[in-house]
């Protein structure tokens, strides 16, 4: 699929390739080679570039520093898309991202300049979740996780219509049905990102290499200017959810001052008791659920209770931590995770993604745990 546009005095080539096919590599190279063109745009940003020149990042890799920034989410949802798209490659004897390192050698060889066109992956997940509640954020997660499922089971009229489809989009097809916004950030502002960037780009002659699923997006937004600043912004917590994260905690605590006010000692004891039985107690089950070390489970047990009632501090966060230190990740974690991450199994074998796990499932279990909390809690007074 190409199509021909003007910017000005810019003549570019929009080269729609199928992120899955082997002929979308010979339409790259042959389009490069024949333009001879001064600039090539590929729908890839520099986090995305960079780990298609270095397979082995992974080992450079500071998981400590990944829970301190609160990035786990980042990372983990970064990998369960790697593992999708290398089984999908796989299954079709290609490598992933065959057609966009196709577009870098090509542009190489005719001397061009490369423009990395999209928008950063982790600025995409980002704004994905800060516009996200949290049962949409759980319906996100599942999806992912079910994103491991046996490839085998994924059909030719599947894989067709992956080829006119953004991989992340085909990962999250089925969330994206009931969740609008999903669609709004990936697919519709990166259409606007990628028609902005190649217009922008410079020479006069340009090769613009996108998914196919992109194509009709950036014909739409062609003509309009637009402000990509605004769409690498992640905005800021809604003023609901900055109140809540305060509220809460509150709340908690005035339950507590209530029953030993006014139901006296026995009342305020047996509140406090479900307080530290919910909390601790699905909290630990979640670093159960993934395999942690038994001071993992205990430090998710003993923190949950204390970190709900700190709005800047989340259970996780504690028991990731100690996870990192009671089985620290060797060399061969490092080595062999792009091939753990190929399976379910893979994921819990894997140090490292396991203590990515740790603190999803620890958060999840401390966050149902205040839920269950509370209406137990007003049931005393």
């Amino acid at each position: 699929m190409i199509q021909h546009l003007n910017a000005g005095t810019k003549n570019i080539l929009l080269v729609g390739t199928a992120h899955v096919s082997r002929e979308s590599m010979d339409l790259v190279k042959q389009t490069i080679e024949a333009e001879k063109p001064d600039t090539v745009c590929i729908e890839l940003c520099e986090s995305r570039y960079q780990s298609l020149r270095h397979k082995n990042r992974w080992r450079d890799m500071n998981i400590i520093k990944v829970i301190r920034e609160k990035k786990t989410f980042l990372l983990l949802s970064n990998l369960l898309l790697a593992s999708f798209q290398k089984r999908i490659a796989d299954k079709l004897d290609i490598q992933p991202g065959a057609e966009m390192i196709q577009a870098i050698e090509s542009a190489k060889a005719a001397d061009a300049q490369i423009v990395l066109a999209d928008r950063d992956i982790r600025v995409t997940l980002s704004r994905i979740w800060r516009n996200t509640g949290l049962w949409d954020k759980l319906k996100i997660i599942f999806q992912l996780a079910l994103s491991l499922g046996d490839v085998d089971e994924i059909s030719e009229e599947d894989i067709e219509k992956m080829k006119q489809e953004d991989m992340l989009q085909a990962l999250l097809s089925e969330v994206e049905k009931s969740l609008p916004v999903l669609r709004k950030i990936l697919i519709d502002e990166r259409d606007r990102y990628l028609a902005q960037k190649i217009k922008s780009a410079p020479g006069e002659n340009i090769v613009a290499v996108v998914g196919a699923g992109h194509v009709p997006g950036i014909l739409q937004y062609w003509d309009q200017e637009i402000d990509t600043h605004a769409l690498e912004t992640i905005p800021p917590k809604s003023n609901i959810s900055g109140a809540l994260k305060w509220l809460l905690p509150a709340l908690i605590i005035v339950l507590l001052v209530l029953g030993f006010f006014y139901g006296g000692a026995a009342t305020g004891t047996d509140m406090l008791t479900w307080w530290v039985i919910a909390n601790g107690v699905l909290a630990g089950l979640g670093a159960v659920l993934a395999l942690a070390h038994p001071l993992t489970i205990l430090s998710a047990i003993l923190a949950a209770p204390l970190t709900s009632l700190n709005p800047l501090i989340a259970a996780g966060w504690v028991s990731g931590l100690v996870e990192a230190f009671a089985s620290r990740p060797k060399v061969r974690d490092l080595e062999s995770l792009p091939n753990d991450i190929m399976s379910i199994k893979g994921f819990w074998r894997n140090k490292l993604t396991r203590i990515l796990l740790v603190v999803v499932f620890t958060n999840l279990g401390s966050t149902i745990g205040t839920m269950v909390a509370i209406p137990l809690m007003l049931k005393l007074l």
